[in-house]
């Protein structure tokens, strides 16, 4: 039930999957299916692309059961599982007990999570949520019908951080009865930082309010892992959700939910209706059988290492365009880099600079002008993607993910010296044209 320390071969990793595969009846050479769901496909290349494990995983009444029918489905379905699990550990959070692959990503993994507490407080109607300007966990709140009441966050230094005293008045404003949970956040994108994970987490042990983590990218980090151990430790924190395609480099559409209570976690997965798609469950466990832990181990300080890089190298670019990288200790995967030159307040010109980057092949780079303003689910935002409703500057974000290599931190930093050089010359030659157009202006009011 552990992952393996050396990773596997593929031939071998085939050969396992074929093993489990004839376990399943629709592969049975005798089979006689009188039933609706039987297993059969109707071509035989998507056949092969799921290795023949149809069935899924699950039964009606629990994505985590055993169906007889797919013995084969269902060991896959428990390694896994148990394979994750030991991977949380490693990665940091010792003290976890129970979690399983779920085959819908982190919005919606969430979703799941506030409906499961839907139960065990039937008077609640808010969530707490300090403010992380991302749609998909904004919209799992209301997904779940839930009112999310959002908590801004205090700017110190050049970081965002959780407004703990905001927090717990609230609570006291609303009443803990009244509150479901609160839904805090620990990967996210620079200037703002992980969440104040263990304040929050004593706050709800004191006040007997359930807490679920956002942990959308943060396996792959140690410190929010930490976090999220410490949390649990002095604290309380019922639930984390992870990623699959971030952390493990699968394709979207996976995602982890763990926690510390083996009953809570085991009552969620009770609350999936249906059986539920393999595809999630079979990816990450081609991808650990294939690293195995000692690849994975390798890949996380590799992350690391390209981070401090990035760091580096980053601000010898800003300092070279009399801009600054913007100084967020807190936050370990994520950077951001001031565009004061672009314009104070001209966000055109910022835009412009996401564009031109885009379009040069540069993905994954944000950039975030000053003052934007976007309405989700009828709640407006204002500074959306800034987390933040006046940040002093506008900015470009850029993270060293898990798998990044050197050659991608310095192609994206060839590229973007290139485009912020163009954009200052055109903001020059814009300048020169506005200088002239007043000068016309102020000879044309002496001759009138």
């Amino acid at each position: 039930g552990k992952c393996p320390e050396d990773g596997w071969d593929e031939s071998t990793i085939e050969l396992f999957l074929h093993e489990l595969a004839i376990m399943d009846s629709n592969n049975f050479l005798d089979n006689c299916g009188v039933g609706e769901r039987e297993g059969r496909v109707a071509s035989g290349l998507v056949a092969r692309r799921h290795y023949r494990l149809i069935h899924g995983i699950g039964r009606s009444g629990d994505i985590a059961a055993v169906q007889p029918k797919a013995a084969g489905s269902s060991l896959l379905n428990k390694l896994t599982n148990s394979l994750v699990l030991d991977i949380i550990k490693l990665a940091g959070v010792r003290t976890v007990t129970n979690c399983f692959v779920v085959p819908m990503a982190t919005g919606m993994s969430l979703t799941l999570c506030f409906l499961t507490l839907r139960h065990k407080r039937p008077k609640a109607k808010y969530i707490l949520w300090p403010r992380i300007d991302q749609k998909s966990c904004f919209k799992s709140m209301i997904t779940a019908g839930f009112e999310p009441v959002v908590i801004e966050n205090v700017l110190e230094g050049d970081e965002l951080r959780t407004d703990i005293e905001a927090v717990e008045a609230k609570i006291r404003a609303l009443g803990a009865e009244n509150i479901l949970c609160v839904h805090s956040t620990t990967s996210c994108f620079a200037p703002r930082v992980p969440d104040r994970l263990e304040e929050l987490a004593v706050i709800c042990a004191n006040y007997d309010i359930p807490h679920i983590v956002n942990n959308a990218y943060g396996v792959q980090s140690s410190k929010c892992m930490h976090l999220i151990q410490q949390g649990a430790r002095v604290g309380r924190i019922d639930a984390f959700v992870q990623s699959l395609d971030k952390n493990f480099m699968v394709p979207v559409g996976g995602a982890i939910i763990a926690g510390f209570d083996e009953s809570f976690i085991q009552e969620i997965s009770k609350m999936y209706p249906g059986k539920a798609s393999a595809s999630p469950s079979l990816d990450v466990l081609i991808t650990l059988l294939s690293l195995g832990a000692s690849g994975y181990k390798q890949l996380l300080k590799e992350r690391k290492e390209m981070f401090s890089y990035l760091s580096s190298e980053l601000k010898k670019l800003a300092d070279n365009h009399n801009e600054r990288l913007l100084d967020t200790p807190h936050n370990p995967i994520s950077l951001a880099m001031s565009l004061k030159n672009l314009g104070e307040n001209n966000g055109a010109a910022v835009t412009q600079l996401g564009s031109m980057l885009f379009t040069r092949q540069v993905s994954g780079a944000r950039v975030v002008p000053c003052g934007s303003v976007q309405t989700v689910n009828n709640y407006t935002f204002k500074g959306f993607m800034s987390h933040s409703n006046d940040y002093p500057c506008a900015y470009l974000n850029a993270a060293s993910a898990i798998g990044i290599k050197k050659q991608d931190v310095d192609v994206f930093l060839k590229r973007l010296d290139k485009c912020l050089k163009t954009c200052r010359k055109e903001a020059k030659k814009e300048e020169s044209v506005n200088e002239i157009r007043d000068a016309n202006s102020d000879t044309e009011q002496l001759e009138d």
